[in-house]
């Protein structure tokens, strides 16, 4: 550095020549004094600090090591996952032990804006188990921008669970009253033990009054839960009455046009679901595995088809010769059942399973406790389309019309020139692949087996018997009945003895009734 000193008097360069060696000594202890002050020093990043913290939690010692976890869940994310992990499988028991909940932390806190509405929710569920307040805070902000209900509902719950588990007794009180308005089904556990611990002699004037607010909240949730159940107990008894329905609307055309006890109904029902298996195995075989959901619209034509087929031979070969004979039917078509179970049971074995399609995965959360399955409400939809098609095919086409004609009167129809050979035939076979449709929707709540007609046929001869024989309105209120009753039965008797008192009391009813609901009418009504 050149100093010019012209233009300065002679007594003050002389001072300045004499002071410069001071100066310079002075800006360098001041630049040293700069660079060791720790204000002037650069500020630590957020990334080198976050480095620290995964060096720190492989420390020993257990207070650098509950340091550093508090620092990764603050502010790191879920890209600190694969190194948390590598980290653990290499660590001892007490730093894995350390590591393991903030993995879940940070999963769970990335999955809270994942795009699937059943992971974001699995989320807030998980995150209530690890009770740590930092997940308040996540939960609240996912929760104000969630669009779903259901899953806003799920994280709202979530933060009011964890902050029953706070300090402040008036954060737990605002939380208890939140959560009866909520209707939460999940905290009625802990809201008892405020309750037990409030009426404890030795309680607080605190815990008596989170006591009173726990007892409020728990009759608003066991109130609505009672309203939930009876939602769900309805709805599950609509979609067996549906599943009876589409098994016995083919039963009931059998019975009351040809007079055939057919024991192997349940077993025709068994081949659509054999043929909806084979197809999706096709389709696993020799598609892409972008095409494989469509195997199960292309399943039911050849559900329909196979049933269909196997009826119309079994009509030919054995049934034809049976008319009218009811307890020779009953044995005949018992033994082609007992046939069909052994072989399905030799070639595909005992068990075989459907998966279901992406689209009937999974259920609507209609309300707070009330989850309906799709493939529930599906057949519910599959049990009103197979009735409207019955009934236009029965009432309003020219083979609906000769089918009742035959019904009501065989000789007759035969004189006036109706193909009463053709009209059975055709009839077993369209009756035939109702029931594999019945077996193609079938796969879709249950495993496939050689047994799975057998655990409708009774109930279908039941709601055929019960509603009248031939009458489409009787099978379908018949069907309501009996499966309503069934699953109002079930909680209260079990399974088992539910079927028993639905059989006494159809075995009373028919007794008072023998026709059915709905009588038969005609010229062969007292035949």
């Amino acid at each position: 550095m050149v100093i010019s000193l012209a233009g300065i008097p002679r007594n003050l360069s002389v001072l300045v020549l004499f002071l410069l060696p001071a100066i310079g000594l002075g800006l360098q202890s001041t630049l040293a004094a700069g660079e060791a002050d720790p204000a002037a020093s650069p500020v630590v990043s957020s990334a080198d600090s976050i480095e620290q913290a995964l060096l720190d939690v492989k420390s020993e010692d257990e207070a650098v090591r509950s340091k550093a976890v508090a620092l990764l869940i603050e502010k790191g994310d879920a890209s600190l996952v694969p190194k948390l992990d590598a980290i653990r499988a290499e660590a001892d028991r007490a730093v894995r032990i350390a590591i393991k909940p903030v993995i879940d932390l940070l999963k769970n806190r990335a999955n809270l804006t994942s795009g699937q509405p059943d992971t974001r929710r699995s989320a807030a569920a998980d995150l209530v188990g690890t009770g740590r307040p930092e997940a308040i805070t996540w939960l609240e902000e996912a929760a104000a921008k969630e669009t779903v209900w259901w899953v806003r509902y799920t994280m709202e719950e979530a933060a009011q669970l964890i902050q029953l588990r706070s300090q402040d007794p008036a954060v737990r009180l605002e939380a208890v009253k939140k959560l009866g308005d909520h209707r939460s089904q999940n905290s009625l556990s802990l809201l008892q033990e405020f309750v037990e611990a409030g009426t404890q002699s030795g309680a607080t004037e605190e815990q008596r009054t989170l006591a009173v607010a726990a007892e409020t909240a728990i009759e608003q949730i066991n109130s609505w839960g009672w309203w939930a159940n009876a939602i769900e107990t309805l709805f599950r008894g609509i979609s067996l009455s549906s599943i009876l329905l589409i098994m016995s609307l083919g039963l009931a055309i059998v019975f009351g046009l040809m007079g055939v006890i057919n024991m192997a109904h349940g077993e025709l029902m068994m081949i659509g679901a054999y043929a909806t298996f084979i197809t999706q195995q096709a389709f696993i075989g020799w598609f892409s595995p972008d095409l494989f959901d469509w195997y199960f619209p292309v399943a039911l034509p050849v559900a329909f088809l196979s049933a269909a087929l196997f009826g119309w031979v079994l009509e030919a070969t054995v049934i034809r010769f049976l008319y009218g004979r009811l307890l020779e039917t009953l044995l005949a078509t018992w033994g082609v059942s007992l046939i069909l179970m052994q072989a399905a049971r030799v070639y595909f074995g005992d068990l075989t399973a459907v998966i279901a399609p992406q689209a009937l995965r999974g259920g609507a959360q209609v309300m707070v406790g009330v989850y309906l399955p799709y493939n529930r409400i599906f057949i519910i939809i599959l049990s009103i389309i197979c009735v409207l098609g019955i009934y236009f095919l029965l009432f309003r086409s020219n083979l609906g019309i000769r089918v009742r004609a035959v019904t009501q009167n065989r000789n007759m129809s035969a004189c006036l020139g109706i193909p009463t050979r053709k009209v059975d035939s055709y009839t077993f076979a369209f009756a035939s692949g109702l029931a594999g449709i019945a077996g193609w929707a079938l796969t879709m709540v249950g495993n496939v087996d050689p047994g799975l007609g057998q655990n409708y046929i009774v109930d279908a001869f039941m709601v055929v018997v019960t509603g009248g024989v031939g009458k489409l309105a009787g099978t379908i209120w018949a069907s309501l009945g009996i499966g309503g009753l069934n699953k109002l039965i079930e909680p209260v008797s079990g399974a088992v003895y539910g079927k028993v008192f639905i059989l006494v009391g159809v075995i009373l009813f028919l007794q008072w009734r023998p026709q059915g609901l709905f009588a038969a009418k005609g010229r062969s009504a007292d035949a």
